[in-house]
């Protein structure tokens, strides 16, 4: 039963996006932490994740 709920959980999360932080912590250290510098904590990657949506024309016509 344990193992159920955590998947759905898991599934909700990665569904909704809000494991999002979490991924991104995940490809930066994969792909830039030998780059130097240190990656963006919670609040820079929301704030970044939201100009980066809401940034430009969000119309059809």
């Amino acid at each position: 039963m344990l193992k159920t709920v955590k998947t759905l959980w898991y599934l909700l999360r990665e569904m909704s996006g809000d494991d999002a932080y979490e991924k991104y912590l995940a490809h930066w250290r994969t792909h830039h932490a030998g780059e130097g510098g240190t990656p963006l904590n919670r609040k820079e990657f929301f704030d970044a994740e939201l100009r980066r949506r809401w940034s430009g024309v969000k119309r059809c016509c």
